[in-house]
């Protein structure tokens, strides 16, 4: 497997994506070929920091660096030799199977469209983003790429969901959310309630309306919003479980007592933090583009970046997206009156 790693994207690059690199090059036998776009001086200083030498890494020197000031598509039209840009050049032209990216979400979303252009069928790129609950691994989507999304967006969303669902997580039959203030039917703006006339119409598995609550209470296995929705959702379920953590370490450690219980409970502890460690999922698939895209967290660390490109092999291997362009061929050829996509939806 080829896969080119945007060397410079991230809070902490080019030391956590070096690091990040070299975690995989040694957990990963399959990767043929690792690029690493970026400044050529810094790259190859990290390596021999590390003193780690590997014939399958492969440094391509650039020019530029997209700062997180950068708009989103002067960042693909202005730096042209940018770590990013270049990363999903080879993927235009067949040098890698896949991107992985830390930096900038809006030029990663917006030098993926341009340069790789989307699959038949969709009109708007999604990311895809997995959490868990108790009873399953969640995907949220979109969890930041398209803020002023329309309703047949989110309707694509719930198709390529349900692809990613099914070939990536194994889910028989995913069953489906639309995010939203209230489980009745009446209940949400008109954004939503058009969107859940398009799913009602559907021979998706659609549940209904959910609510925040239900996220953990009573989760779905695919949850719909917009970008705005589902990135606002989204960090404030991570921060609130790094400070639920912090809270209870502090707790645990102001007595002797509780201290022993916590070195008791210690394997349980570690086991929850690792379910919610968003490290261990390493990065979300951006769907909708002719191409494979892996976004990590911008503070990813080494292990993320790992589990990133983790991400990026497995999306190579299931093949989703030929699946996704043959689930929205199946369901255009026999749309239900209100769930066509060939429709004009507001």
């Amino acid at each position: 497997m080829k896969i080119v790693l945007d060397a410079m994207g991230g809070d902490f690059a080019p030391e956590s994506t070096v690091a990040g690199a070299i975690l995989a090059l040694k957990e990963y036998p399959k990767i043929s070929r690792l690029f690493l776009t970026g400044d050529e001086v810094s790259l190859r200083s990290q390596l021999q920091k590390q003193n780690f030498s590997d014939s399958r890494i492969e440094i391509v020197p650039t020019t530029q660096v997209v700062e997180m000031k950068d708009k989103a598509i002067d960042a693909v039209r202005k730096k042209k030799d940018s770590s990013i840009s270049r990363a999903v050049d080879l993927v235009k032209h067949g040098e890698a199977e896949a991107v992985v990216s830390a930096g900038h979400t809006g030029a990663s979303v917006a030098a993926t469209t341009i340069k790789l252009r989307m699959l038949e069928g969709i009109e708007r790129p999604g990311i895809a983003s997995f959490f868990p609950t108790e009873k399953n691994t969640c995907i949220l989507m979109d969890a930041g790429a398209n803020v002023d999304a329309r309703p047949k967006h989110i309707f694509q969303y719930a198709i390529m969901g349900s692809v990613l669902a099914k070939h990536f997580l194994g889910y028989a039959n995913p069953d489906i959310g639309l995010m939203s203030i209230g489980e009745e039917d009446v209940k949400g703006s008109e954004f939503t309630k058009e969107i859940f006339k398009l799913l009602k119409a559907s021979t998706l598995n659609f549940r209904g309306n959910i609510e925040g609550n239900d996220l953990f209470k009573n989760p779905v296995d695919i949850v719909l919003c917009d970008g705005f929705t589902g990135n606002v959702v989204l960090k404030t379920m991570e921060a609130t479980a790094g400070a639920v953590f912090h809270w209870l370490k502090k707790e645990l450690l102001k007595t002797p007592v509780r201290i022993a219980g916590a070195w008791l409970a210690r394997n349980a502890f570690r086991s929850i933090r690792k379910q919610t460690n968003p490290e261990m999922y390493g990065g979300s698939p951006l769907l909708g583009i002719d191409g494979i895209c892996i976004i990590a967290h911008g503070s990813s660390s080494p292990l993320a970046i790992k589990n990133a490109i983790r991400v990026a092999m497995e999306f190579i291997e299931q093949g989703v997206n030929p699946k996704i362009v043959e689930a929205l061929r199946e369901y255009n050829s026999h749309p239900p009156a209100e769930g066509s996509l060939t429709e004009s939806h507001s």
